[in-house]
């Protein structure tokens, strides 16, 4: 639903990465899985796949460049830390095979896929279900990366890494390549026993599309409020 400018506040001073004191813990990172979400297709940008395939720099992708930094950082760790992607219906396929070919050692890991929900398309005039008797998979779509949870728990992931004994997540977009496991931060967040932590910076113009962090009045509950949420007379604040 809409979030009237008039019923949250801005947030107060965040914690800053650079005043954070703990001392990095590498033992956390037998603990811990980095996970992209991999689940968007790269149509905007004139690509039929995964968006992660697309070149970033030379010949390598946004998947090219996330292996390299797992890999790196096992070995500048010494700790083989738990790599996982989620997939949706999209991109499995495509992901998986590229990975194959270039990266197999990546590949052949158990639990590296774990593949989101799909939600049937609507009709924009009668709000049924769409068909599409040309190609029947266009009848469906991933429903966002906020699915993460529901994929974690629906899909057997959740109490598999539980089971292997993993208690930390570390999630971030496949296509940001600035998103990394800092372990600073992971310590920080270990010791402060906290059940969710978010890494932001401030805002640009061209971050407008992406929302921002807000308090909401009535609970004083953060929140984040994105662009879809802002009504037209709100805007200017937005």
């Amino acid at each position: 639903g809409m979030i009237p400018e008039s019923t949250i506040s801005a947030v107060p001073e965040v914690v800053h990465a650079d005043s954070i004191e703990s001392e990095p813990d590498t033992a956390l990172l037998s603990e811990t899985v980095v996970l992209k979400l991999n689940g968007g297709l790269g149509t905007g940008m004139g690509l039929d796949k995964a968006k992660s395939l697309l070149k970033v720099k030379g010949d390598d992708t946004f998947l090219d460049l996330t292996a390299k930094q797992v890999m790196a950082m096992r070995k500048n760790y010494g700790f083989n830390v738990k790599f996982m992607l989620m997939n949706s219906f999209s991109t499995s396929e495509d992901t998986l095979a590229f990975l194959g070919e270039k990266y197999p050692e990546l590949a052949k890991e158990d639990g590296l896929e774990m593949l989101q929900n799909k939600v049937p398309k609507l009709d924009a005039t009668t709000y049924e279900p769409a068909v599409c008797e040309s190609n029947p998979q266009n009848e469906w779509c991933p429903p966002g990366h906020g699915d993460l949870y529901a994929a974690l728990v629906g899909s057997g992931s959740l109490d598999s890494l539980l089971a292997g004994g993993y208690k930390y997540m570390f999630v971030s977009n496949s296509d940001n390549l600035g998103a990394t496991l800092d372990l600073k931060i992971l310590t920080h967040f270990a010791k402060t026993d906290s059940s969710f932590m978010m890494e932001c910076c401030e805002r640009t113009e061209a971050d407008k599309k992406g929302g921002h962090l807000c308090i909401r009045n009535k609970d004083n509950q953060l929140i984040l409020r994105e662009s879809a949420m802002c009504a037209e007379e709100d805007e200017p604040a937005f």
